[in-house]
């Protein structure tokens, strides 16, 4: 069997499927859908196998409710200078984005009947804070966060579903590395797992770092990771938490002609400790996700490519080649990727699923 294949067998045990398909269908994989536009979605939220929302460049956010076999643009009117990086949805028809940039240009978004009317929830209007992320614990309760302002992370608080918001006091709030930042790259760099667990990727640092918070943003701890940083283009990018113990980080150096090494680190104590995965993503990746119902497998993209773990994190294999900034998977075992050039994509068990 060639490496192409064995890389979609172990996919297709992954997700519980035969390794031997029907004839004529892969073992597994990404299959593109038809989005009608070339916008870049970094922002993603699956909520099942059949709906999911996409957010992205020149304020751009779609909708499926039919397993991806068509897109529906529900892009808020008058939005195309906005650039959506963040998406969290809680169902069909309730979604909040998060748009970035400095001032002004970062903003929160809410809409009720799946994106025909957008209500503005939030403008930062601080020209020191650049929102990056954001994260939800429940359908109430949330969190977004900013670059470091007056030294340290800003964090914005929502417990009406994002309807209202409050900056939260920051003395529990580690100071900040010079040159430290988040990386808005797939809406991954502020994530939840449980009631009260969060946490907070950095780089540009002199050391890649994710900082933690047991209390919904209230204090913080900072931990360095394995995973380089020491220039404003590398560091921490994306995070996943299975559990509020069991975790993934990957990143790297975004620029294409750089090479990144020890691109994957795994925590099994909320983040106190890292651990470098033993054989790492062969590149900067900026998305993770872990499959559901396994306890020890996941898949991380990035514009190179996707990569498998089976085994928790410790070791990796490329399992595709496409191009994808992010990755999100819901509880009912559905898996959606999406990146550049209007590409979104969702796993499929075999060839025809």
């Amino acid at each position: 069997m060639t490496a192409v294949g064995l890389a979609g067998a172990a996919l297709a045990m992954a997700l519980g499927a035969p390794a031997q398909a029907a004839p004529g269908h892969g073992p597994g994989g990404w299959r593109l859908t038809e989005t009608g536009t070339d916008a870049r979605f970094r922002g993603l939220a699956g909520v099942s196998g059949s709906v999911a929302w996409a957010a992205g460049s020149r304020g751009t956010v779609l909708r499926t409710t039919d397993g991806g076999t068509s897109w529906r643009n529900v892009s808020p009117p008058g939005a195309g200078e906005l650039e959506f990086r963040d998406v969290e949805a809680f169902d069909a028809r309730r979604a909040v984005v998060l748009a970035i940039g400095e001032g002004e240009a970062s903003r929160v978004l809410r809409t009720e009947d799946g994106g025909a009317t957008w209500t503005e929830s939030f403008r930062n209007t601080d020209p020191r804070a650049f929102y990056d992320c954001m994260t939800f614990f429940d359908h109430r309760n949330g969190l977004a966060m900013s670059d470091p302002v007056d030294g340290k992370y800003r964090i914005l608080s929502t417990r009406d579903g994002g309807r209202s918001w409050r900056v939260l006091p920051s003395d529990g709030m580690p100071a900040a590395l010079p040159g430290e930042a988040g990386f808005a790259a797939s809406g991954q760099c502020l994530v939840s797992s449980g009631p009260k667990d969060v946490w907070l990727a950095t780089g540009g640092g002199a050391t890649g770092r994710v900082l933690h918070s047991a209390d919904r943003g209230l204090n913080w701890t900072a931990t360095d990771t394995t995973i380089p940083a020491g220039e404003g283009a590398k560091g921490v990018f994306g995070l996943a938490f299975r559990d509020r113990a069991h975790g993934i980080a990957v990143g790297g150096d975004y620029r294409k002609d750089q090479p990144s090494p020890r691109a994957a680190a795994v925590t099994g104590d909320a983040g106190r400790t890292w651990t470098a995965s033993a054989t790492a993503p062969p590149a900067y990746r900026s998305g993770v996700a872990w499959l559901p119902h396994t306890r020890s497998a996941a898949l991380a993209v990035g514009p190179t490519g996707t990569d498998l773990t089976t085994d928790g994190g410790r070791t990796w294999r490329t399992v595709d080649t496409g191009s994808y900034d992010t990755v999100d998977c819901t509880p009912d075992g559905a898996c959606w990727a999406s990146g550049e050039k209007g590409r979104i994509a969702r796993l499929t068990r075999h060839g025809r699923d």
